[in-house]
């Protein structure tokens, strides 16, 4: 059997985040190839349904790249997308499913390195932690 590779979604905003990624890329830092990454306008439109149903869709972890202080849209942005983190992570451990699976951290447009550490960790976290218990709101098995 193959060793237990993490898929991992992330939520990341157009004009904050996803720079940062974008720049991991081109400076070829290494991260896992199982990260997915998902624009939205601003952190805080993640909505906890969203988290629960990636990981009962297949994902492994969430992992929210916050706007932080950066955001243009609201300014309590931050506590915003903490508030959504914290019920989702409520809805998980309700499910028996371990709150670690979601992660948040601000990441902005020259965070590449920030960012590519922050992967490389979560996916550690959650490989140690192995896959998890999907009932029967998500699939039983990960098909490729």
């Amino acid at each position: 059997m193959s060793e237990f590779k993490p898929r991992i979604l992330v939520f990341s905003t157009d004009n904050v985040s996803d720079p940062g990624i974008d720049l991991a890329g081109r400076n070829k830092m290494h991260y896992p190839a199982q990260v997915f990454v998902v624009t939205l306008p601003c952190s805080s439109a993640v909505k906890p349904r969203w988290i629960t149903h990636a990981l009962a869709g297949g994902f492994d972890g969430v992992f929210i790249a916050a706007d932080g202080s950066d955001c243009s849209y609201v300014p309590d942005c931050t506590q915003r997308t903490a508030a959504a983190v914290a019920v989702a992570q409520a809805q998980l451990k309700e499910k028996s499913l371990e709150p670690a699976r979601v992660k948040m951290a601000a990441v902005c447009s020259v965070c590449a390195e920030s960012f590519q550490k922050h992967m490389v960790a979560f996916s550690e976290a959650l490989r140690k932690m192995g896959p998890p218990e999907r009932g029967s709101s998500g699939p039983a098995t990960r098909g490729n």
